[in-house]
């Protein structure tokens, strides 16, 4: 028996044919054609209009428009690759280095991809990695009474979302001194 809600999604997916008599590819073309954009419509539209539960409708509302968990998974790795794509893409490899640092460091870190940078988060953001130039990624990082020196940078027009800013140019500059202020940065978050 299914028990997470990935589970549950998945044997209802399984079973959509059998119980509603269309796939669950059909009923998102049948949604998309309701001219209905925000999930409440939808829902509403497939009960009233095509006698769906309200666990169906909810299901093909959630895949229509991609507000699901494992939809906005994707959507996440779509953000991430366009923001490394074309004439970033030899920056990838730094993204990816900072992204293994992060996850060593805790298990309840949060990856949040916007449109031009990647939110680092915990019970509030503690860093953002931005492909800032051809050659360049920035790190922000927000550190409580920690002056800047160095590589850690005060923020300035950077990023007021955070305290300091790291220069990154190639995956070796995520050193012992990125990861442990990266550690510290999301221990006071």
């Amino acid at each position: 028996m299914a028990t997470s809600p990935e589970e549950q999604a998945a044997a209802m997916i399984a079973n959509m044919k059998e119980k509603t008599g269309k796939t669950l590819a059909q009923w998102i073309s049948i949604a998309k054609k309701s001219g209905e954009e925000k999930h409440g419509g939808l829902v509403k539209h497939l009960k009233s209009e095509h006698g769906m539960t309200h666990g169906f409708a909810n299901l093909v509302a959630h895949k229509t428009l991609k507000s699901d968990a494992g939809s906005a998974a994707d959507a996440g790795a779509d953000l991430v690759a366009a923001q490394y794509a074309g004439a970033k893409a030899d920056l990838k490899p730094i993204y990816d280095a900072v992204i293994k640092a992060v996850e060593t460091i805790g298990k309840d870190v949060e990856i949040a991809p916007k449109k031009t940078y990647v939110s680092l988060r915990r019970s509030k953001q503690f860093a953002l990695v931005q492909p800032s130039t051809k050659t360049r990624v920035d790190l922000g990082i927000n550190l409580k009474d920690e002056a800047a020196s160095g590589r850690l940078e005060a923020s300035g027009s950077f990023n007021a979302m955070v305290s300091h800013r790291i220069r990154l140019e190639k995956p070796g500059d995520v050193d012992k001194d990125v990861k442990a202020w990266l550690k510290k940065a999301y221990q006071q978050s």
